[in-house]
């Protein structure tokens, strides 16, 4: 039964990630008083790209091609082994902070990679710049995580999340509250939505991950539009797991995995809405400003790692 919560959260997270996009591109459509494509364009778009043939620059070598299963399969293990809708797997074992930062940033290198296999200046740029984000943006995530496992002894995700469900008053300690502010600024960086980057924009003294993807065509760039996606799905549903763990299913019973699925949806979907409504009245940072904003972000971590064993 409990081989059957990961099935049941992988295929969640895969049918749910378009639908998570789509959900905040009409948000943001309906704040700017347009009407929007609904929330079902993103998986229209995904079909339509599946149909077409891919395409690679000249001189660009496997590395390119390579990059964008790459993004995909090491999201999808994050997907598996990590505590979405329930804190039973088979796969428990494996679902470690430590792993997770490293699948992360395994999917931010290839496509950085990629980026510099084109030979092409907008994929060296956006590749540099990614990588300046991603040098900030995956240590905050381990010193939060860290934060947050010193108070259950273990950096299991699992278990962090079963001891917020039996601890509620502990959402609201010192430490979970600075990690919740600077894991969350990680997430909109890791993500690239505004205020570091903006998803909709092709100006190229802006662009960070759309620089590092304007050579991909067809199933390729297909690919990298749903990683991209699942990605945003996975960052938000491990905020949301992490600082808000109600619903999230402890046993593998039919019941309990309903729940933690509607829970899941429930938190993903408001958090979403959120994160896209502010971004309409919230105006893209300038380049250099973006390390100072994860510099700070990282700060905040370090003061919930310093109030996890001082203020315990």
């Amino acid at each position: 039964m409990s081989t059957l919560g990961v099935v049941v959260q992988v295929v969640l997270l895969i049918v749910v990630a378009p639908y998570l996009v789509g959900v905040m591109r009409q948000v943001r459509a309906r704040l700017e008083g347009r009407a929007g494509a609904g929330a079902g364009q993103p998986w229209r778009d995904l079909r339509k790209l599946f149909r077409k043939e891919p395409m690679s620059p000249a001189g660009s070598s496997w590395v390119f091609v390579a990059a964008p299963a790459v993004l995909v399969a090491s999201t999808l293990v994050i997907a598996a082994v990590s505590p979405f809708v329930a804190t039973v797997s088979p796969l428990d074992g494996v679902a470690d902070l430590f792993a997770v930062v490293a699948l992360l940033l395994l999917g931010t290198v290839a496509l950085a990679l990629a980026g510099l296999d084109t030979g092409t200046a907008f994929g060296g740029m956006g590749a540099s710049r990614e990588m300046t984000v991603a040098a900030l943006a995956e240590p905050t995530i381990l010193l939060a995580g860290f934060a947050l496992s010193a108070r259950v002894g273990s950096t299991n995700l699992s278990a962090i999340v079963e001891r917020g469900q039996q601890s509620p008053g502990a959402v609201l300690s010192p430490a979970t509250l600075l990690a919740a502010v600077a894991l969350a600024v990680v997430v909109v960086a890791e993500a690239g939505r505004l205020p570091v980057d903006n998803p909709s924009t092709h100006l190229e003294l802006t662009m960070i991950h759309e620089a590092m993807v304007l050579e991909y065509a067809g199933r390729d760039l297909a690919l990298v539009e749903f990683a991209s996606a699942l990605r945003l799905t996975v960052l938000l549903g491990l905020w949301a797991n992490l600082f808000l763990p109600w619903g999230v299913a402890t046993t593998a019973s039919a019941p309990a995995l309903l729940l933690g699925v509607v829970a899941f949806v429930a938190k993903v979907a408001v958090l979403g809405a959120v994160l896209a409504a502010g971004e309409v009245f919230m105006a893209k940072l300038r380049l250099f400003r973006v390390p100072e904003l994860l510099a700070g972000s990282f700060l905040f971590g370090v003061l919930a790692v310093s109030s996890s064993f001082f203020l315990a």
